[in-house]
């Protein structure tokens, strides 16, 4: 049901570009029956939204912090772009349905 979603925005930083990280946030993301998509910013973090259950979502989280073998994970900030805190993101009709990695801004 619609109103047991919610969604989340997480702010990957460390060495997550160009080591597989979108890709395993996909998997990962599907894996967990979630919908939203996951992108690079262009300093160098990696932007994951995801929308689903709260359990499904604190799964992912805790999938990002470890990401693939290439990566090195410093942090997985929750929130807005311009100050990481803990926050529901509201609920985008065009990520909705499935997941997708998202290719420039």
């Amino acid at each position: 049901m619609q109103e047991d979603k919610t969604a989340r925005r997480y702010f990957v930083t460390g060495t997550v570009q160009g080591v597989g990280y979108r890709y395993f946030a996909q998997r990962a993301a599907r894996h967990l029956g979630l919908a939203g998509f996951v992108r690079n910013l262009g300093d160098g973090r990696v932007e994951v939204y995801a929308v689903g259950l709260a359990e499904s979502l604190e799964k992912l989280k805790g999938e990002l912090q470890q990401g693939p073998s290439g990566a090195q994970v410093t942090s997985v900030l929750e929130g807005v772009m311009e100050r990481a805190r803990e926050e529901d993101a509201a609920i985008e009709r065009r990520s909705a349905d499935g997941f997708s990695i998202e290719y420039d801004n």
